[in-house]
């Protein structure tokens, strides 16, 4: 879910647990189903495991491992990318990669960044991009009808829309199975509306941890094209983290693929 590659500038694929973000939205015909939206994204729920299920997972842990490439088809390599949760906003992605490697801290409203030459607070496009990730989180989407903070629509038979009320331009809508009503498909919103990509986000193998079902490979492309196969290693909830556990800078100043 969780749920995209980093890349300062160039690649920044940051391969999202939940979520690979930014790309134009998919299914971007006007809402002409308003009145479905909620029973359709309570199905959804269900499908997932329930909304109660979902919100008693306090903690979440996933490992992955991706194949990646450029969107000229250059292979960019293998990445592993581990990404911890804390409810309600607390995230730490570790990520090692032939062309990519970070670390980033962020409690909601600040934290902090650490790439192969540099160590820094989270400014700028950095904070927006710590800022969307949080927000498009599977565990936090799935519960979208608990905060006011998302507005969730229909635009089409079997897709929901959730949009931020406060920054429209925050979108990820979900097309859904049409028999058992788990997403298969996700697209979300621009991160570049200058330089905009058709981005599609296939959803599958999924697997049930603590009453709640998660994709165990995801598959994203760009105009068409497949830019990352992502297959998850480990999943893990309520392990009972303490923020520490997510604050704490490595002494090496390189990502933590594992408990110490």
């Amino acid at each position: 879910m969780a749920e995209s590659l980093h890349g300062a500038k160039s690649m920044r694929l940051r391969l999202s647990i939940g979520q690979l973000l930014f790309g134009l939205v998919l299914f971007s015909c006007p809402s002409a189903f308003p009145q479905d939206a909620m029973q359709l994204f309570r199905k959804m729920q269900v499908a997932l495991g329930g909304a109660d299920k979902i919100a008693s997972i306090q903690d979440f842990e996933e490992i992955v491992r991706a194949n990646a490439w450029h969107d000229d088809g250059r292979p960019m390599g293998v990445v592993r990318k581990r990404v911890r949760f804390i409810r309600p906003n607390y995230l730490r992605i570790d990520q090692v990669g032939r062309e990519d490697a970070y670390v980033l801290y962020f409690d909601g409203s600040s934290g902090w960044e650490i790439l192969p030459v540099s160590v820094s607070d989270l400014v700028g496009e950095e904070l927006k991009f710590a800022e969307r990730y949080l927000w498009g989180f599977n565990l936090n989407l799935w519960l979208a009808d608990r905060n006011p903070r998302y507005a969730i629509t229909s635009p089409a038979p079997n897709v929901i829309a959730i949009t931020d009320r406060k920054d429209p331009s925050m979108k990820e809508e979900f097309a859904l199975d049409a028999s058992s009503f788990l997403p298969v498909k996700k697209a979300d919103s621009a991160a570049d509306p200058s330089h905009p990509v058709s981005r599609e986000i296939r959803l599958e193998s999924w697997q049930t941890f603590a009453g709640v079902k998660f994709p165990q490979r995801t598959s994203s492309f760009h105009n068409g094209k497949r830019v990352t196969t992502i297959t998850v290693e480990l999943t893990k909830v309520n392990q009972g983290f303490k923020l520490a556990d997510l604050a704490v800078k490595p002494s090496d100043l390189k990502p933590v693929m594992s408990q110490r």
